[in-house]
C-alpha cells in the first residue's frame, strides 16, 4: 500500500471514530509500528490530526478555542434535529461528549426549559448558550482524549441520578457487538449514564454502523433508540430494526 493510501485510510478512520490506536493501524494496514508512527507524525505536522501517545485524535473532536471543521457536519445536523425533538420541557437529560452531541445542543429550541447533566467539558460549555435550561456538570479527573470526567466519584454521582433520557455520542455500533469504545474509564462512565436514565439513545453517523472497537460499552438490546442521518427504512438499518430497537 502506498503512503498516500495509508494516510487516506488513517484520516478516514480518525474522522469516523475520533481516535485511533497505533497498534490497531499496524494490524489493519499490515505495516510496522515505525511506519505508522511516521505517518501519524506527518499528518500531525500538516495539522490534520493530533498525535498522542499510542495513537492520534481527530482535530474536530479535540476541543480548542478555535472552531475546527466538523466531519460530516450536515449528517450530524440531521441526527441532531431528530434527537432534539425527543427533548421536552421539564425533562432531566444526560449528555455524553462528541461533535454530534454539540450539534444536538445547537438544535435545541432557545426557549427549552430542561435540566441537562453532562460529564463533558465541551458539552457543558455549549449548553451555556441555553439560558432557560439548567446545566449540571459532573466533574473529576478528565480524560484528555474524550474530554469527559472519569473515575469512581463520577460513577457514584451518576448512580444518584434518575434522568428521563441519556444521549450517547457513539464511537462504534454493531448488531452483534453492540456499542464499543477504546477507553475503559470512559466506558464505565457511559455505563453509569445509561443506568441512570429511563431510556438510552445512541447517536451515530451511518459510517459508524457495523464497526467495532476493542471494548464493549453495552449490548444492542441495552439501548432503546438508534438515530442516524438515514431514513429508518434504509437497508443498512434493517438488522437494527429486526433486533428490536427503535430507529429514527
Amino acid at each position: 500500500m502506498l503512503k498516500k493510501e495509508r494516510q487516506a485510510y488513517i484520516i478516514q478512520q480518525i474522522n469516523i471514530h475520533n481516535k485511533v490506536l497505533s497498534s490497531d493501524l499496524c494490524e489493519q494496514l499490515t505495516v510496522s509500528e515505525d511506519t505508522v508512527r511516521r505517518d501519524l507524525q506527518e499528518l500531525h505536522e500538516e495539522g490534520i490530526l493530533t498525535k498522542v501517545h499510542g495513537g492520534a485524535l481527530s482535530k474536530s473532536f479535540h476541543f480548542t478555542l478555535q472552531k475546527n471543521t466538523i466531519y460530516q457536519q450536515p449528517e450530524k445536523k440531521i441526527i441532531a434535529q431528530k434527537a432534539a425533538e425527543l427533548i421536552q420541557d421539564g425533562m432531566f437529560v444526560l449528555l455524553s461528549g462528541g461533535t454530534t452531541i454539540i450539534e444536538l445542543i445547537k438544535a435545541l429550541p432557545d426557549d427549552l426549559a430542561a435540566t441537562f447533566i453532562t460529564v463533558s467539558v465541551p458539552t457543558a460549555l455549549e449548553l451555556l448558550n441555553h439560558p432557560n435550561s439548567e446545566v449540571i456538570f459532573i466533574g473529576n479527573k478528565l480524560s484528555k482524549a474524550a474530554q469527559i470526567a472519569v473515575g469512581g466519584e463520577v460513577v457514584q454521582k451518576l448512580n444518584e441520578i434518575k434522568a428521563d433520557l441519556c444521549f450517547l455520542g457513539t464511537n462504534s455500533i454493531d448488531v452483534e457487538k453492540g456499542i464499543t469504545d477504546l477507553e475503559w474509564d470512559v466506558i464505565e462512565v457511559k455505563r453509569a449514564m445509561m443506568k441512570a436514565a429511563q431510556k438510552t439513545i445512541s447517536l451515530a453517523i451511518s459510517e459508524k454502523l457495523n464497526t467495532e472497537q476493542r471494548l464493549q460499552v453495552c449490548t444492542l438490546n441495552q439501548i432503546d433508540t438508534l438515530i442516524t442521518e438515514l431514513r429508518p427504512e434504509n437497508e443498512l438499518l434493517k438488522p437494527y430494526l429486526k433486533a428490536g430497537i427503535t430507529v429514527l
